[in-house]
């Protein structure tokens, strides 16, 4: 039986340490910004992150790209000349048409090394959401299971990840084209917290409201209290956007008292994702209850 080898994003926001743990690689995207094209780099520093949430902070607009094709030709061959089957784990389709250029890459590869199996899934997640399914993936790896076998459990058990996610201010989505201006006016007027889930087709949509920070640290903190499965066997996972010390110290207090889990990994949110949430989110993710919400048309 061949290897398996996981890959995933740089939507994904794994940590440089659960990267080395689960043994996961990731194809770059690129954030631009003044005409400059940059890597979306998960190993980013504190300061390098401060600094990109700050451009955004002061008005200025950090635009992405999906995976480009050479990347996906780099990371691909690299895996599959080293004797590996790979199981890319990818950022959901609503957000980013990087698994539809993964499969055609991943098509005229295995034409070329016909011994090899490249497998392309929508997560119909982003962030930790996809992240947390790159690292069930490999777990199954360290199981014994075989590549096809890997990619049939996380297809059939993608929408199981919730997603809760605040935001400070909707300006940042107002730009990236997730909200509507009128909302965005409104919501920043009424100091009104959007809390936003990824819902049952992968996109990502305004779920519930709350009235001001502390109050929407609360709301997310009941959802997943309530949504989350198992919670004793889990890591819940916290990511935010360049927020302060004692906001994030708030948040996983509350949820380690409200929720029994093993623990909560704390990270940042990446420049890709980041470019379009904006500075000052926040965003909690574990397995938990299946995903069937759809907003009304």
């Amino acid at each position: 039986m061949r290897k398996v080898k996981i890959l995933t994003d740089s939507c994904s926001d794994l940590s440089p340490d659960l990267l080395e743990k689960y043994d996961i690689d990731y194809a770059r995207m690129n954030t631009v910004y003044e005409g400059k094209t940059t890597p979306a780099d998960l190993s980013w520093t504190a300061e390098e992150a401060h600094a990109l949430y700050g451009i955004m902070r002061n008005g200025g607009r950090v635009t992405t790209t999906q995976v480009p094709a050479e990347e996906f030709v780099r990371i691909f061959t690299k895996y599959i000349e080293a004797g590996y089957d790979i199981v890319y784990v990818g950022c959901s389709l609503k957000q980013s048409g990087s698994v539809n250029t993964g499969t055609v890459v991943a098509r005229k590869l295995m034409e070329e090394h016909p011994e090899a199996a490249v497998f392309c899934i929508d997560s119909m997640n982003a962030c930790m959401g996809e992240g947390l399914l790159a690292i069930r993936a490999a777990e199954l790896v360290s199981e014994g299971l075989t590549a096809a076998e890997i990619a049939e459990y996380i297809t059939k058990n993608r929408k199981t990840v919730n997603e809760y996610v605040t935001v400070h201010s909707l300006d940042a989505l107002k730009r990236a084209g997730r909200v509507k201006a009128a909302s965005a006016f409104l919501g920043n007027l009424m100091g009104v917290k959007p809390i936003i889930i990824s819902d049952a087709n992968g996109d990502q949509v305004s779920f519930k409201k709350a009235k001001g920070r502390l109050n929407s640290f609360r709301e997310i903190t009941a959802l997943m209290k309530a949504s989350i499965r198992e919670p004793e066997e889990q890591t819940l996972y916290l990511r935010h956007a360049d927020c302060g010390e004692e906001e994030v110290r708030t948040l996983k207090d509350m949820l380690m008292t409200e929720i029994p889990v093993k623990d909560v990994h704390v990270g940042l949110i990446g420049p890709i994702i980041g470019a379009s949430i904006g500075p000052d989110a926040v965003a909690i993710f574990a397995f938990g209850e299946e995903v069937t919400y759809t907003p009304e048309a």
